[in-house]
């Protein structure tokens, strides 16, 4: 957890706070944004939480925290309550598992509770509080890994749950290359009647997502959804491959249709399939 020593000077005054180790990930604007937001480069406590609801929102941040940059001045008897909400229920059977990695820079990883078998999508910390729940669940028999940067504690989760891993090829490095099953190609992948993984390079030479249902878009670094723009965007400036071959795969996606975008980094966005549609334009327009 944060040290008190180590609290920013941008906190309100009160029992939450985030220390001066915070890498600016967003993690916990994102959960709790009635509590944190972004001053000076960091997060910091601009609300302290004041009721229920906006408590336990602010303890979910604290424990998806990548580098435990939040802290409670007395010690939360409620934690256990907030550890229990995870994996976090977004829609139908798909979850936020928090948790999030230092090693992943925070990116969000999701669980999908299938009749088939359950998916991990990408790796959140490996912890105790988590794995027990996931065992409740059903376990995992697919771990999907949308490219090289989100895979974060795989291996862990590989031993205790004896998952298949997918990763594309082009992404395997010496961490992942043990993986069960290596994806290769460029056309859609069919994982399960209702799973297609669709490759994607240009944040990565491999990055792929996962549309789950029609209806869930899993994207990994490949598209989100920014709040300050407000659009759908690329992570221009953090395109470890190709701007260009990025641009052809958001065109590929136009071919799809789906509701949610549920991406590792930047802000999820839920609309309907014509707005979504619309949007995914936009985003193409303002890439060129």
């Amino acid at each position: 957890m944060a040290t008190a020593t180590k609290r920013r000077e941008e906190n309100v005054a009160g029992d939450f706070f985030v220390d001066r180790t915070c890498i600016d990930c967003d993690t916990c604007r994102w959960m709790a944004p009635q509590v944190f937001h972004r001053d000076n480069g960091q997060s910091a406590v601009y609300h302290q939480p004041e009721n229920l609801g906006d408590r336990q929102s602010a303890l979910q941040a604290l424990l998806a925290c990548p580098t435990a940059s939040i802290g409670t001045v007395e010690k939360p008897q409620d934690i256990k309550t907030a550890q229990d909400t995870f994996p976090l229920l977004i829609a139908e059977n798909v979850y936020h598992c928090g948790y999030h990695s230092a090693s992943s820079f925070g990116a969000a990883s999701y669980f999908i509770q299938h009749p088939e078998g359950n998916v991990l999508v990408d790796s959140p910390r490996f912890t105790p509080p988590l794995v027990k729940r996931i065992e409740a669940m059903g376990g995992i028999r697919w771990m999907y890994l949308t490219h090289m940067d989100d895979v974060a504690d795989h291996q862990k989760f590989h031993d205790r749950f004896g998952c298949d891993r997918l990763l594309h090829e082009d992404d395997i490095t010496a961490d992942t290359q043990d993986i069960e099953q290596p994806l290769t190609g460029t056309e859609a992948i069919e994982l399960a009647p209702d799973l297609l993984i669709i490759p994607v390079p240009g944040h990565t030479k491999g990055h792929t997502v996962l549309l789950y249902q029609n209806q869930f878009l899993f994207t990994g670094d490949h598209l989100a959804w920014s709040d300050y723009l407000p659009q759908l965007i690329a992570f221009r400036r953090h395109c470890s491959y190709s701007w260009d071959e990025l641009l052809k795969s958001m065109k590929k996606l136009t071919a799809y249709r789906f509701e949610w975008v549920l991406p590792g980094h930047g802000r999820r966005y839920h609309a309907p399939v014509e707005v979504m549609q619309a949007e995914l334009q936009k985003c193409l327009q303002w890439m060129v």
